[in-house]
């Protein structure tokens, strides 16, 4: 797109008065990134409709997700147009700051980490690659909350990126539809946001639906003057996208998270199914020929009962098609081997909720029973295992797997996991329907967006073809000798590491020194990420250097970024650890010219942009074959981190690709973990074997750490000594020695910089097997067999 300056100063004006009633030289940074948002917006809008009618013709993907972590719009898009320099240029002209125009927009947040920032990702590459594809998810009115720290605790406040409303959605009213639960029904209103590639035509859609109710208020109630009940459908209809993700500890939480799941699924293929009738008539047969829906994880399970009851109830299609159709256009991605994240829903409150879809749920279970006991006669556990209802609760990812037909794990070794033990009955029985689809983040926001200096570095040296075609990355590797080319990574290493410093200084009050090795674990905190092993050998190095004063050690700033579901106590209580030996550490001149801690607080995409271009050391420390596959390490790796981490995820794959000895890898492997577990692990043994260990582990109870007298860190200690199951069941403490040595040989190897500077350059070389790109070209050629069309 090209936009003269001229033209687009006219514009702003324009939009400016429309929406604030003021003149552009009057105007403060928020008003000027309303009206720019505006004015991209009309620029857009044909284009927008004609990649609408144009993707009419053939078949599209449709993306179901429960997150989609957007982050923000405005940067993003200017770069995709084509039009970043030409605004910068126009605002320098009108002594504007561009930055501060652009810190106006808040985060779009509608989600909690990897799984939502995937499908953000996805979007990106289905748009810049002309693929027919289209978002469908909940326009949650509060997304992942705001984290703050009171007392080190987490606190959390609202979110609340519709505040002024949204710069980058329309609501499309006319295309209303109406969802029914058990007990009423509630209105669902389509938001749009376009999702612009880059240097395309092309706009693509992220429809996103909003909970409304039939009539908001009652007003013979409300004339008795019980102003409350008045407005009861209101508050029901309201709650279902009020909040990602509610506190679903209690029945209530628990159906509000259901009614949300089926909300946004039949919304969405009510709209779907509306759009296939316009252009082919009752011709149901064909939906497999035009739709493909791609199911991202088990919260949107629920979508493949649903369309059965649309085609059934609704269409008049008999059971048996209507099975055949829904189970050719559904495809499922599995995105954990955790148990608690295979959804289960108790049978009574499924039954409350959606009653209708209960009773088509027991058909498709019968039917499963059936085919079951054919198959496999003679094998009772095998049956029982397999059911869809057993026990009283519903199995959706056994719904998922026999509705549809693929079905991916997101990295090597994640679906090796799979059909070998997770989901080995099922790979048994449908080896067909199994595939492999490696995750991938946008090269476009993680390297151009937030990395410009790097960008402009390698377009420099290669050209620009990486930007859609990230492969050709693999041309730096001439440069792997170049002391020139060498010297310039670390600079722009250091550039953006002082501008985090800068950040961090501003926004948090917080002084880092940007000569230190940077040291990055960002990610949601959960047990099996073991953020908790990463503070133990902080503990343990402090205790070191306290005995030691003149123990040599290379600078560190350890930078933790993560938040902690609220019912989640014990994520909450590392996080309370995390930050009060950040306090010890921090304020000890004993030690704090070595080692300093940061927790960057309420960490999101904006901030996410800002600290994997200045990470030295990607912390990917999970325990092995429990992170599916992980995204942030390849963003890190993109912006030339070295890994540090165990063989899991997609680590497997990154040191396939950049070299072992170009990475730090450390702990037991999968095998060596399930080996352990099946011998009966003593996690007193690296307890009363490990020097320094011991000493670490207590300070949780012996008064050297308070909770203040939450007993979370009991709770903690007693997770690792004592669990009756098994105690410490993410290998922590078998893993620190391991780690810590291998940290040792990271601090020692940073201060060859020029070896240090080859090893980053053959990660970033070799990151294009990791670009987004990649992976929805396959899922778009192997498993929706869509083709691109262009504008």
């Amino acid at each position: 797109m090209e936009l003269e300056k001229e033209y687009l100063k006219i514009q702003l004006e324009k939009n400016l008065k429309i929406l604030f009633n003021i003149k552009l030289k009057d105007a403060s940074s928020f008003e000027i990134y309303r009206a720019l948002g505006k004015t991209i917006m009309e620029e857009i809008s044909e284009d927008w409709y004609a990649t609408d009618e144009l993707y009419d013709k053939g078949k599209k993907a449709y993306y179901f997700s429960a997150e989609f972590l957007m982050g923000r719009a405005l940067g993003n898009n200017l770069i995709n147009l084509g039009i970043m320099d030409g605004v910068s240029d126009l605002f320098n002209e009108l002594g504007i700051n561009y930055n501060d125009v652009e810190d106006e927009e808040e985060d779009s947040a509608l989600g909690n980490g990897g799984l939502g920032r995937l499908a953000a990702c996805f979007l990106d590459s289905l748009a810049t690659h002309n693929l027919p594809g289209m978002g469908y998810g909940i326009r949650y009115k509060n997304g992942i909350f705001n984290q703050t720290f009171k007392d080190g605790y987490q606190v959390e406040k609202p979110e609340k990126w519709l505040k002024y409303e949204d710069a980058w959605s329309i609501p499309r009213y006319n295309e209303e539809v109406i969802v029914t639960f058990g007990d009423r029904s509630v209105r669902a209103i389509p938001y749009d946001m376009p999702i612009i590639g880059y240097h395309t035509k092309n706009i693509n859609t992220l429809r996103l639906w909003q909970a409304e109710s039939i009539e908001d208020l009652n007003l013979t109630v409300f004339n008795q003057q019980d102003y409350l009940q008045a407005t009861a459908e209101k508050t029901y209809a309201e709650d279902i996208s009020r909040v990602l993700y509610p506190n679903d500890s209690t029945d209530e939480g628990k159906k509000l998270r259901l009614k949300q799941q089926y909300f946004f699924t039949s919304a969405s293929l009510q709209d779907i199914l509306r759009k296939f009738k316009r252009i082919h008539g009752q011709n149901f047969e064909q939906i497999p020929e035009y739709i493909a829906i791609q199911l991202n994880d088990t919260h949107p399970v629920i979508a493949i009962p649903e369309f059965m009851r649309l085609l059934i109830d609704i269409e008049g299609v008999e059971w048996t098609k209507a099975w055949s159709i829904v189970e050719n256009t559904f495809s499922y991605t599995n995105h954990t081997i955790l148990a608690e994240a295979l959804e289960k829903w108790w049978i009574g409150l499924y039954k409350e909720v959606v009653p209708r879809i209960y009773e088509i749920t027991q058909g498709i279970s019968n039917q499963l029973n059936v085919f079951l006991k054919e198959k496999f006669a003679d094998d009772n556990f095998k049956r029982d295992r397999m059911a869809i209802i057993q026990n009283n609760m519903v199995q959706m990812a056994w719904i998922a797997i026999y509705g549809s037909h693929a079905i991916n794990g997101v990295a090597k070794l994640h679906t090796e996991i799979l059909k070998n033990k997770e989901l080995k009955d099922w790979y048994d029985l449908y080896p067909e329907k199994f595939y492999n689809k490696t995750n991938g983040i946008t090269q476009r926001r993680w390297l151009l967006k937030s990395n410009p200096q790097l960008s402009a570095y390698i377009t420099e040296l290669i050209g620009d073809g990486w930007i859609v075609d990230l492969s050709q990355l693999k041309q730096l590797e001439k440069y792997i000798d170049d002391e020139n080319v060498l010297n310039n990574i670390i600079k722009i290493k250091y550039e953006k590491k002082l501008e985090l410093v800068e950040y961090l200084r501003r926004e948090q009050g917080i002084n880092v020194n940007p000569n230190s090795i940077f040291d990055v674990q960002i990610k949601r905190l959960h047990e099996y990420k073991r953020q908790l092993l990463n503070i133990f050998n902080i503990i343990d190095i402090y205790n070191r250097l306290k005995n030691n004063p003149t123990l040599k050690f290379t600078p560190v700033t350890y930078f933790f970024g993560a938040k902690a579901a609220p019912g989640y106590m014990i994520a909450k209580g590392i996080i309370r650890l995390i930050n009060e030996v950040a306090q010890v550490v921090n304020s000890d001149p004993d030690v704090n010219q070595k080692i300093k801690i940061v927790f960057v607080e309420n960490y999101r995409v904006s901030v996410a942009e800002k600290l994997f271009p200045a990470a030295d050391i990607s912390e990917q420390i999970s325990t092995a074959g429990k992170e599916a596959s992980g995204t942030g390490n390849m963003k890190f790796m993109l912006n030339g981190a070295l890994t540090l981490g165990t063989l899991d995820g997609a680590n497997v794959e990154i040191v396939e690709e950049a070299g072992r000895e170009n990475n730090y890898i450390f702990g037991l492997t999968v095998e060596e973990v399930e080996a352990k577990r099946s011998n009966g692990y003593n996690s007193h043994i690296p307890y009363n074997t490990v020097v320094g260990l011991k000493k670490v582990v207590d300070s949780l109870i012996d008064g050297t750490f308070s909770d203040l007298k939450t007993g979370i860190y009991g709770t903690i200690h007693k997770s690792l000594m004592e669990n009756t199951q098994q105690a410490d069941q993410y290998f922590v403490l078998e893993d620190f020695e391991a780690y810590r040595e291998t940290q040792k040989k990271i601090n020692k190897e940073y201060n060859d910089r020029i070896t240090w500077a080859k090893k980053q350059l053959m990660n970033i070389a070799n990151s294009g097997k990791f670009s987004s790109d990649r992976t929805i070209l396959e899922y778009a050629n192997q498993i929706w067999h869509i083709n691109p069309a262009k504008l």
